[in-house]
């Protein structure tokens, strides 16, 4: 969420970058803002007038009272202020509402250095770090692979579950585990406080972190309880911060987490398709950091090398992918992915994302900094250090060997019990 002071001061900037965004149907929103802005202030000047007014009249009650004269008439007067002033504090707050509703809709204002463009299709290559093995036999996908092995199961999972759904077994679900140690273990070295989070969160926290349109597609609400299951950890992470203010010696705030994530993926593209790359349900290893705003884009460096040296030491083929406008979600005001190779397809997917929301999230969560007695907003950074299917597709299709088996990256032996490859029982 933007600053209201920007409409106010700066309307056709706020404009700009909504037509930067390719989102020209939000453009009358921003005027509306400020017609029902101007209305909230017309309606604060008027309380405040009211009260002036009631603090004069009570000083002039008490100045005749003392010279013992008749103060009934001011006396009568007086009382009818606070009624006056009750209407207009209702009529106020319905608007606060009503312009906070419309403030969650107008994207954050994005970074200078974000490119242009309408979807994804026009994200800007930045890097490709490693380079693509080359296979002497037929390169199978991870289903195949998997169900070789006899490791991953979708049909039972679907009697079970549903689609979105698997059941991960022997050493690609110990291969599983063994991503997360790594993960924690590397953050930990880089700093990082480890955080075991609730995987639960209160709607008041998720309007922090996601947009309405975001929470209906998404979110698992639990029946009856005023809770939702946890789409990523950093959400926990960043809501356990709401309405805090953190002194600024305290800073940065440097956590990292583990915990399954569940995600409704309403209308996603494969969802209804066999594998572990996109589903329901997932283990994710996540980094945050509040920081000073000055230093949030040196966050944002940092960050996307640790993600980039984590594949690195995984030995998995990498590229950098500068999102572009049209692919910011509002929250954001720069992002980037990093995208691991599939020899199988022979492109590259999804695996990490990394974001700097600047301001917007810490308004909407009300997170502060203090610095001798000045208090002003946080920045907010996340990032996912590992997905462990995402990784794990990466992992089998790069390192699958003519017999099925899969090579574990040599990071992973000591948590693997010093097992190199993963063969069928």
């Amino acid at each position: 969420m933007i600053d209201i002071k920007l409409i106010r001061e700066n309307p056709e900037l706020v404009k700009k970058n909504i037509k930067k965004k390719f989102q020209n149907e939000k453009l009358p929103l921003v005027d509306k803002v400020r017609k029902l802005d101007g209305e909230w202030r017309k309606l604060k000047y008027q309380e405040d007038s009211l009260r002036n007014e009631r603090n004069k009249i009570s000083k002039e009650i008490n100045k005749i009272k003392k010279q013992k004269k008749d103060a009934s008439a001011l006396i009568k007067k007086a009382k009818t202020i606070p009624g006056k002033i009750d209407k207009l504090q209702v009529r106020r707050k319905k608007l606060k509402e009503e312009i906070k509703e419309i403030m969650y809709k107008i994207p954050n204002i994005m970074h200078k250095s974000v490119p242009a463009g309408k979807d994804e299709s026009e994200n800007v290559e930045i890097k490709k770090i490693g380079k693509p093995k080359k296979f002497s036999f037929p390169v199978r996908n991870h289903v195949e692979l998997g169900e070789e092995l006899g490791m991953l199961n979708f049909d039972t999972s679907a009697k079970v579950s549903g689609k979105g759904f698997y059941f991960l077994k022997g050493d690609l679900a110990l291969l599983s585990m063994a991503l997360i140690n790594f993960a924690r273990d590397y953050m930990i070295k880089q700093g990082f406080e480890y955080v075991e989070p609730p995987l639960m969160i209160r709607k008041e926290i998720l309007n922090g972190v996601y947009s309405n349109a975001e929470i209906e597609q998404m979110a698992y609400k639990v029946e009856n309880e005023d809770l939702y299951l946890v789409a990523t950890s950093e959400h926990p992470l960043i809501g356990q911060f709401i309405n805090t203010t953190i002194k600024k010696e305290k800073l940065p705030v440097k956590q990292t987490a583990y915990s399954m994530c569940f995600r409704k993926e309403i209308g996603s593209h494969g969802i209804d398709e066999k594998g572990i790359y996109r589903t329901h349900q997932f283990n994710k290893q996540e980094m945050v950091v509040i920081c000073e705003p000055e230093d949030s884009y040196k966050w944002y460096n940092k960050m996307l090398k640790f993600s980039v040296d984590i594949f690195r030491k995984l030995g998995i083929p990498v590229r950098i992918l500068e999102c572009c406008s049209g692919d910011l979600a509002d929250l954001k005001a720069k992002s980037c992915d990093i995208e691991a190779w599939s020899p199988r397809q022979k492109k590259y997917f999804e695996i990490t994302s990394l974001t700097n929301m600047e301001e917007a999230q810490a308004r909407r969560l009300n997170v502060k900094i203090e610095d001798r007695g000045r208090r002003y907003y946080a920045h907010t950074l996340n990032s996912t250090v590992i997905a462990t299917s995402r990784a794990i597709v990466a992992i089998m299709e790069n390192n699958q060997q003519k017999d099925g088996s899969i090579k574990i990256p040599k990071v992973l032996w000591k948590y693997m019990g010093g097992k190199k490859v993963i063969k069928k029982k």
